[in-house]
């Protein structure tokens, strides 16, 4: 029996409405199935995040470990499985596909070190006796040197993986940075209204100046979307990955590597950190002489989450995100 963690559930019922109610009651049947069907034996206790249900497993044929993903199939998962093969195939350094049920979206995948991810090196264990920093806009507190070395090294490492997987061309049938972005600004309008805030609606307005400079071109590169440092695990030495960090849980689709840079600014926020990051993950991309369009995108993510937010109700920005925006149309 597949206990269902109360978040997942939460989070399903929450964001994806009765289609998010019929995923959760089907799951323990689905688990069921594909252990049985892809000759899996369970080894470690569920794992999940806000889409997915992942089981440690390993394939009883061969001894292999791997990880049984379950997932709701929408717009964005959908293409998971055809990222991670062109990934695969150009040795881009993201998770490996063993199994895929295309009615179900079922993933059989590479088991990475789950107890490793990237934010590990980020939150820095803390530098006993260390000297201090006052991290500049964040609430209340200083940060220790080490921590923001060690956050400095995750971002260095993200950036890596992300230049790997940007480098591959989107295959055909994706969804597409194009088609967001018109609906991005076809919403902009009505979402800067609604805003409450005077000085909130001004900066928005801005994003989506910007945005719409480098709309007619959306480019054609695969993108991850959600390159964040829990998304980046340390591979196996079993499966001949040792110190390598792969990237995994891709929502993908085509278009401008600018578009990728805005979850590593955002997670493990530090607002003095965002121009520091940003001028390091242009560089990685080598898009520090395109820092333009790399900043127009990155607000383009802005102005995304500020469509969904204001579409859920909210009147406002969230903080990290206008102070994101404030940072990088102020270095413009």
């Amino acid at each position: 029996m597949i206990d269902i963690p109360d978040e997942l559930i939460a989070t399903q019922y929450a964001y994806n409405g009765a289609a998010g109610r019929a995923f959760v009651a089907a799951l323990p049947g689905l688990a069921g199935r594909f252990l049985e069907e892809w000759g899996l034996r369970r080894d470690g206790a569920v794992m999940y995040g806000m889409c997915a249900l992942v089981l440690p497993v390993v394939r009883e044929a061969d001894g292999v470990p791997a990880a049984l993903k379950l997932q709701l199939v929408d717009a964005e998962t959908v293409g998971e499985p055809v990222a991670l093969r062109a990934w695969g195939a150009a040795g881009a350094g993201a998770v490996g596909v063993l199994g895929h049920d295309p009615g179900t979206g079922a993933l059989l995948l590479e088991r990475l070190d789950e107890g490793r991810p990237l934010s590990g090196i980020a939150g820095g264990g803390g530098v006993p006796g260390g000297s201090r920093l006052v991290g500049e806009g964040v609430p209340g507190g200083s940060r220790l040197v080490g921590e923001v070395a060690d956050a400095r090294r995750a971002v260095t490492v993200l950036g890596e993986v992300l230049a790997r997987l940007a480098a591959v061309p989107a295959p055909e049938g994706l969804r597409t940075l194009g088609d967001a972005v018109e609906r991005m600004l076809a919403a902009a309008p009505g979402v800067v209204e609604r805003l409450a805030d005077e000085g909130e609606r001004r900066l928005l307005a801005d994003c989506v100046a910007a945005v719409r400079e480098v709309a007619g071109e959306p480019g054609d590169r695969l993108l991850h979307w959600d390159l964040h440092y829990d998304n980046i695990l340390a591979g196996r030495a079993d499966a001949g990955r040792a110190g390598e960090w792969v990237a995994l849980d891709p929502k993908p689709l085509a278009g401008d590597p600018g578009f990728e840079l805005f979850p590593a600014l955002d997670n493990l926020f530090d607002a003095g950190e965002v121009v520091w990051r940003f001028d390091a993950l242009t560089e990685a991309l080598g898009m520090e002489r395109d820092r333009g369009r790399a900043r127009a995108w990155t607000l383009a993510r802005v102005l995304q989450n500020a469509v969904w937010a204001v579409g859920d109700g909210e009147r406002e920005l969230a903080p990290d995100h206008a102070e994101i925006a404030r940072r990088l149309l102020a270095v413009g």
